[in-house]
């Protein structure tokens, strides 16, 4: 507008008085309606500025954005758990596998061959628990019979050793005395024969008795005698009954004795059943042994083939057909991109207001577009402290810096043509706070 000023203002020195004040007060009035155009169009430049910033303050009043952000993930290490010489490799690097298939595969001749010998043993420790539980009831029964008749002899004997005692007691007692009375009696019968005998003999010889009347002592004297001899051998053969009734006694006691042992016995080979059961009892403990010894060797033998525990992607194989491996010794590595989040580092001043649950989206600049997601979780602590080597301030050396704390974002499903996010990209994280 300035140079139409100076245009006009040469112009007017070429006109004439009268047109050079007709070309002034023209040009004061152009003037006049230049500067309030100006002035219109700066004001509503401001207006719209002013607007574009209140709009802007009030779209992003409520986000906390950081580009701090990596796309984190599970990375499964798949490793052997027995060593062995690598029979089969059925992968290659990047490719999708399944849960389930099958990787690598290790000779597993050794391990097939422990297999069997673990299945011979259980079948001769479970051979042996039969011989065993078999024997258990065969020994009871055969014990149990022994038992009861040897408590059907010693009653036996103890009846017979009563009925010696009873006989022995009745020889000894009323046999016996009375053969000794008997005696007793029949001696002092004869003695008093005698006696009258030896009287009538200086009587007979002065023929003051007759020797008839003589004669009658004689015989009384000797029937006395005889009577008296026959009473002694009562008495000895009482006294014989006697002696064969106490051995008979002494014969039926020591069978008493001698049957009660038996039975003791018998009682005491009631304990075999325990022994059997027991031995019993430790032959199940062996095929338990055995079973369990089966099925670790079966255990081993599966752990030969090393099948996929979940969906992804095979990364960094290093196995090789012919490489022998040890436990734990890493052959690849399987991430699963359908499962992956984002770790987003905010800075500790932009989230006071951030909560769970939150919605968030998240710019991955590989396909130039924004995903959707919610916050998932915020770290207990700073990535600072979780560091391998953290700050120690105790030292004296502390500078006051704001710290930054990893915050999980899960992102909605995405769907595989839409785009796939692989753990360790770094994105742009928004959580809108409202």
């Amino acid at each position: 507008m300035s140079i139409e000023i100076d245009d006009l203002n040469v112009g007017l020195d070429e006109l004439t008085a009268p047109d050079a004040a007709h070309w002034e007060q023209d040009t004061q009035s152009a003037g006049r309606r230049t500067r309030t155009r100006l002035w219109i169009m700066a004001s509503g430049g401001a207006l719209a500025t002013l607007a574009v910033l209140a709009l802007l303050i009030l779209h992003y009043r409520d986000r906390q954005s950081t580009d701090d952000a990596q796309v984190d993930g599970h990375i499964v290490t798949i490793a052997p758990k027995i060593s062995g010489n690598v029979a089969e490799v059925l992968v290659t690097d990047n490719q999708e596998v399944k849960a389930g298939q099958v990787l690598v595969k290790i000779d597993a001749r050794d391990y097939q061959a422990r297999v069997d010998q673990a299945q011979a043993s259980l079948d001769l420790a479970m051979s042996q628990a039969r011989a065993a539980e078999t024997g258990v009831p065969l020994t009871a029964e055969t014990t149990l019979s022994g038992t009861a008749g040897a408590e059907a002899q010693v009653a036996n004997a103890e009846a017979e050793y009563e009925r010696a005692r009873l006989a022995f007691e009745q020889a000894n007692t009323a046999g016996l005395a009375y053969a000794m009375a008997n005696v007793e009696k029949q001696k002092a019968t004869f003695d008093r024969a005698r006696a009258d005998l030896e009287r009538m003999k200086p009587l007979v010889a002065k023929a003051e008795i007759s020797q008839l009347q003589f004669d009658s002592f004689v015989a009384a004297a000797r029937v006395a005698e005889s009577e008296l001899r026959a009473d002694q051998e009562k008495l000895a053969q009482a006294t014989r009954e006697s002696d064969i009734r106490k051995a008979a006694m002494l014969a039926a006691e020591a069978q008493v004795h001698k049957d009660r042992a038996m039975l003791a016995q018998t009682r005491a080979q009631r304990k075999q059943v325990s022994i059997r059961s027991a031995e019993a009892s430790s032959a199940q403990a062996a095929v338990a042994l055995a079973r369990a010894n089966l099925e670790a060797a079966q255990l081993q033998l599966s752990y030969a083939t090393i099948a996929a525990p979940i969906d992804g992607v095979v990364t960094r194989k290093t196995v090789e057909v012919g490489q022998y491996v040890q436990p734990g010794q890493a052959q690849m590595v399987l991430i699963p991109l359908r499962e992956v989040w984002v770790t987003a580092n905010f800075k500790e001043t932009q989230l006071a207001k951030v909560r769970p649950g939150q919605a968030a989206e998240v710019k991955v600049d590989m396909y130039g577009r924004t995903f959707s997601g919610h916050v998932d979780s915020l770290a207990g602590s700073t990535g600072a402290r979780l560091s391998l080597l953290p700050p120690e301030n105790a030292t004296g050396n502390f500078v006051k810096v704001v710290e930054r704390i990893p915050v999980k974002i899960v992102l909605d499903p995405v769907a595989p043509e839409q785009g796939v996010l692989r753990p360790g990209m770094n994105v742009a994280a928004t959580i809108i706070t409202r």
